[in-house]
């Protein structure tokens, strides 16, 4: 029996988890018994804990080169679980590998293979057929949000880099809906199932329907928005060319906000997500390609602007909101020309928007960008030590620090960017003098 570097204990108490959820307990349970699980629950429920811990207690610690591979539908989730394994503190090295990334930083990282391998399938498939990937020693195959990986078209990729995992023996299939495709897969028969999926909408979300012709339909947006106001929220639309649309025209009101879709490159996308979690911007225009597997907070409100096209798509969309004991509102932006879709059981209440509004003030933060990152040895204390220390700032005054390879960023108080840039131009961070100014 093999055993891990480190107690479940430890690992959630460097998680900040205080205990374990039912469906992660099962999780836990289950994957050391059985050779194929599917999980199925919703997103924000903590399917990444509830994969991840089973899987570092089949790690040997004994044994070098990759031993567990995760596929993953996007960039950001792959990012995203190698944050949380790293935040695990389990003494195992974890990589990740995904389209957009620097080729040679993870070839540079495959030449030192990791124990637990995190990718997207189409980077991780050129990897393979280059021949940087050492099959032998994979035990342990992961597909986290299986569906998605579905929806995305992702399966004849995905099937054959299965069918060169020729040594594994133990697989995970996660999934906030009926993964029905995902016993064809080779090897994943006869599963056991962990169902904490929620088919119905949640008791403590509350959907409300807002009535507008289609000339006006923008207009009744930026009125919703303005009624909200201060609070953090999420408009989904259907198309990106919408997205930026949407976005453009929000802007011209004096409306700040950031856009994401996958037409986007991913440092911009990546940029647009942290500048939404430290509070820079409190409005994020967005495909469905935001309403699965992101890194993001709970957000109390949601915005249908395009109606949803299935249930499903709702459901996911809704997700981002009412998590656990949280409450949420989701907003169905609706026109005299379109029909309430037939899923709806119950009709939604009318939403009163006022016809005149005010703008909301900006946010409290700004995000200072940095041409550092891990690779150049930067940490947090670094950068918190440069502000507080020539910068002048206080604690309260620094936010959220997100470092990346070569680029990190700090949100910091509107008020005191402006100071705190000529107190800190051409200040070094460990010797070396880099960039900083208000991320873009």
């Amino acid at each position: 029996m093999t055993t891990s570097l480190a107690s479940v204990e430890n690992i959630l108490q460097n998680l900040h988890i205080e205990k374990l959820n039912a469906m992660q307990l099962q999780a836990l349970q289950t994957v050391a018994t059985e050779i194929n699980t599917v999980l199925m629950a919703p997103t924000g429920s903590g399917k990444t804990v509830g994969f991840l811990l089973p899987l570092v207690k089949l790690l040997d610690p004994t044994k070098s080169g990759i031993q567990a591979l995760v596929l993953v539908p996007s960039r950001e989730l792959a990012i995203q679980i190698e944050q949380v394994f790293k935040t695990m503190g389990t003494g195992y090295k974890v990589n990740c590998c995904y389209g957009g990334h620097d080729v040679q930083v993870e070839k540079n990282n495959l030449s030192q293979p990791p124990a637990v391998l995190i990718g997207t399938p189409g980077r991780i498939a050129d990897h393979l057929n280059n021949g940087r990937i050492d099959t032998t020693g994979i035990r342990i195959l992961v597909l986290d949000e299986y569906d998605k990986c579905v929806e995305m078209g992702f399966i004849d990729e995905i099937s054959k880099i299965v069918k060169q995992l020729r040594h594994v023996s133990k697989r995970m299939l996660t999934s906030a809906t009926a993964p029905i495709e995902g016993y064809k897969l080779p090897g994943f028969t006869n599963p056991a199932i962990i169902d904490f999926s929620i088919q119905n909408t949640p008791n403590n979300l509350t959907v409300k329907m807002v009535t507008t012709t289609e000339q006006e339909r923008l207009d009744t947006l930026f009125r919703l928005v303005c009624k909200i106001g201060k609070n953090p929220m999420l408009i989904f639309c259907n198309q990106r060319d919408t997205v930026e649309e949407i976005s453009s025209r929000l802007a011209d009101q004096k409306l700040a906000n950031n856009v994401f879709h996958g037409g986007l490159d991913q440092g911009i996308r990546e940029r647009t997500l942290i500048k939404f979690r430290n509070g820079t911007h409190r409005i994020l225009v967005t495909t469905d390609l935001a309403s699965r597997g992101l890194d993001i907070p709970d957000i109390e409100h949601i915005i249908h602007y395009n109606l949803p096209e299935t249930e499903t798509i709702f459901t996911h969309r809704n997700g981002r909101t009412a998590r656990m004991n949280a409450s949420g509102t989701a907003y169905l932006i609706v026109s005299e020309q379109e029909k309430v879709p037939s899923f709806f059981k119950d009709k939604p209440d009318y939403e009163k928007l006022p016809v005149k509004v005010a703008i909301p003030q900006p946010t409290q933060w700004v995000t200072l960008y940095i041409a550092a990152g891990k690779k150049e040895k930067i940490s947090k204390g670094d950068i918190a030590g440069l502000l507080m220390q020539k910068g002048k700032l206080q604690k309260e005054d620094l936010g959220l620090i997100d470092i990346l390879d070569h680029t990190a960023y700090v949100a910091v108080k509107r008020d005191k960017i402006e100071p705190l840039l000529k107190l800190i131009h051409n200040a070094p961070i460990k010797k070396q003098k880099v960039k900083m100014e208000v991320a873009r």
